[in-house]
Protein backbone atom coordinates (compact mmCIF):
# COMPACT_ATOMS: atom_id res chain seq x y z
CA UNK A 1 0.00 0.00 0.00
CA UNK A 2 0.80 3.45 -0.35
CA UNK A 3 0.86 4.61 3.28
CA UNK A 4 -1.03 7.37 4.64
CA UNK A 5 -1.18 10.98 2.86
CA UNK A 6 1.68 13.27 3.73
CA UNK A 7 1.17 16.68 4.01
CA UNK A 8 2.98 19.45 1.61
CA UNK A 9 2.48 23.16 1.47
CA UNK A 10 1.76 24.57 -1.58
CA UNK A 11 1.66 28.11 -3.46
CA UNK A 12 -1.75 29.12 -4.89
CA UNK A 13 -1.88 32.98 -6.30
CA UNK A 14 0.70 33.99 -3.42
CA UNK A 15 -1.16 32.38 -0.61
CA UNK A 16 0.32 29.10 1.27
CA UNK A 17 -1.55 26.41 1.20
CA UNK A 18 -1.73 22.60 2.80
CA UNK A 19 -2.59 19.57 0.73
CA UNK A 20 -2.73 15.69 1.67
CA UNK A 21 -2.05 13.71 -0.58
CA UNK A 22 -0.27 10.04 -0.53
CA UNK A 23 3.25 9.64 -2.03
CA UNK A 24 2.84 7.70 -5.21
CA UNK A 25 0.15 10.48 -6.13
CA UNK A 26 2.83 13.20 -5.07
CA UNK A 27 5.43 11.67 -7.50
CA UNK A 28 2.51 11.46 -10.49
CA UNK A 29 1.77 15.04 -9.28
CA UNK A 30 5.69 16.15 -9.85
CA UNK A 31 6.24 13.97 -12.80
CA UNK A 32 3.25 15.51 -14.55
CA UNK A 33 3.87 18.90 -14.07
CA UNK A 34 7.45 18.25 -15.14
CA UNK A 35 6.05 16.62 -18.60
CA UNK A 36 4.03 19.56 -18.79
CA UNK A 37 7.23 22.60 -18.11
CA UNK A 38 5.46 23.92 -14.85
CA UNK A 39 6.18 24.38 -11.23
CA UNK A 40 4.15 22.66 -9.36
CA UNK A 41 2.64 25.22 -7.79
CA UNK A 42 1.42 26.19 -11.00
CA UNK A 43 -0.20 23.07 -12.06
CA UNK A 44 -1.65 23.04 -8.74
CA UNK A 45 -2.84 27.05 -8.97
CA UNK A 46 -4.32 25.77 -12.34
CA UNK A 47 -6.31 22.83 -11.21
CA UNK A 48 -7.61 25.04 -8.50
CA UNK A 49 -9.40 27.88 -9.99
CA UNK A 50 -11.03 25.13 -12.66
CA UNK A 51 -12.38 22.96 -9.75
CA UNK A 52 -16.20 23.11 -8.46
CA UNK A 53 -16.16 25.54 -5.08
CA UNK A 54 -17.86 21.83 -3.09
CA UNK A 55 -14.68 19.70 -4.04
CA UNK A 56 -11.29 20.09 -1.69
CA UNK A 57 -7.94 20.91 -3.53
CA UNK A 58 -6.44 17.50 -2.48
CA UNK A 59 -9.53 15.32 -4.79
CA UNK A 60 -9.24 17.44 -7.40
CA UNK A 61 -5.54 16.99 -7.70
CA UNK A 62 -6.03 12.98 -7.39
CA UNK A 63 -9.05 13.28 -10.08
CA UNK A 64 -6.73 15.11 -12.43
CA UNK A 65 -4.00 13.24 -12.13
CA UNK A 66 -6.03 9.91 -12.83
CA UNK A 67 -7.21 11.99 -15.68
CA UNK A 68 -3.94 12.37 -17.09
CA UNK A 69 -2.92 9.31 -16.27
CA UNK A 70 -5.53 7.11 -18.19
CA UNK A 71 -5.24 9.82 -21.33
CA UNK A 72 -1.34 8.29 -21.56
CA UNK A 73 -2.75 4.99 -20.83
CA UNK A 74 -5.59 5.21 -23.64
CA UNK A 75 -2.64 7.00 -26.45
CA UNK A 76 -0.64 3.98 -26.06
CA UNK A 77 -3.05 1.71 -26.45
CA UNK A 78 -3.81 3.66 -29.52
CA UNK A 79 -0.31 3.79 -30.97
CA UNK A 80 0.55 -0.34 -29.81
CA UNK A 81 -2.92 -0.98 -31.91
Amino acid sequence: MSGPPVKRSLTLRGHRTSVSLEEPFWTAFREIAEQDGKPLNALAAEIDAQRPLDTGLASSIRVYILRRLKEAAQKSQSTNS
